[in-house]
């Protein structure tokens, strides 16, 4: 059974809120704060320390972890020095989240992401398995990402130059597909599976191909839900888990306008 308290190390310096389990064989390093009613399941890693502690062990001082109430972390998930999580984050078994990653609240990584840090991700985020995301990347709140997908930041491997994608709110990047370095997608966005995109994409486009290419307005395309009604935007008809659950997007865009 979990949380049996078996070869659990937890530095002095940790901040542990009401309520929270950790499991065995658990490593939670220096200036890590986690947050109440939070589930850190087996084998988990938190606050592992950066590079810089290898390079001088000496003058390392581990940057600031936390990861915010009601979270779910489980097994074998390890999670760098310096990430910053809101609420209700909840990992898949065997996800790796790099240094100074920041992302906000309920957001979901799926079993085996690979998160290569100094990424910043908005609210409301799934991303489902096996999805590799590059340094420098941008992803705004209610994006959804399905498995093997792949954002890269390198467009002459190997370099020093690294250009992140930038996915913007509410759009969703269907499975297999590849965003190349510097990629920028609009808001409302669909891919279709297994494009490789590259290039700037404007809001409501409907995006597919290799090389992808704008099909068209998403919101006119004839994708069509179990209402026969248009489905694009898709906010309109799903909420399973979303802050509009119960009184509709619409009525929950008016009610939060102005924040």
């Amino acid at each position: 059974m979990k949380f049996n308290n078996r070869n659990v190390f937890i530095d002095a310096s940790v901040v542990l809120g009401q309520n929270v389990q950790i499991g065995d064989n658990t490593t939670i390093y220096s200036n890590v704060i986690i947050g109440d009613n939070t589930i850190i399941a087996d084998n988990c890693v938190i606050g592992e320390p950066n590079n810089s502690y290898y390079r001088n062990q000496l003058e390392y001082i581990n940057p600031k972890t936390v990861i915010k109430s009601n979270s779910l972390i489980r097994s074998y998930t390890i999670i760098y020095a310096g990430s910053k999580f809101g609420e209700n984050l909840n990992t898949g078994h065997h996800v790796t989240i790099r240094e100074n990653t920041t992302a906000g609240k309920n957001c979901s990584f799926g079993s085996y992401n690979d998160i290569q840090g100094e990424c910043e991700i908005g609210d409301y985020c799934r991303l489902q398995s096996y999805v590799n995301i590059g340094q420098r990347s941008k992803i705004g709140s209610f994006v959804f990402i399905y498995p093997y997908v792949v954002l890269t930041n390198d467009a002459t491997p190997p370099s020093n130059l690294l250009q992140g994608v930038v996915i913007d709110d509410y759009s969703q990047i269907t499975a297999g597909c590849v965003l190349l370095p510097g990629t920028n997608i609009g808001k409302y966005c669909l891919t279709s599976a297994n494009s490789t995109v590259g290039g700037v994409f404007e809001d409501d486009s409907f995006i597919a191909g290799t090389p992808a290419k704008k099909i068209g307005k998403l919101s006119k395309m004839p994708f069509f839900n179990e209402e026969n009604k248009r489905h694009y935007p898709w906010p309109k008809y799903f909420e399973r888990g979303m802050p509009w659950e119960g009184i509709g997007f619409e009525q929950w865009n008016k009610l939060n306008e102005n924040d």
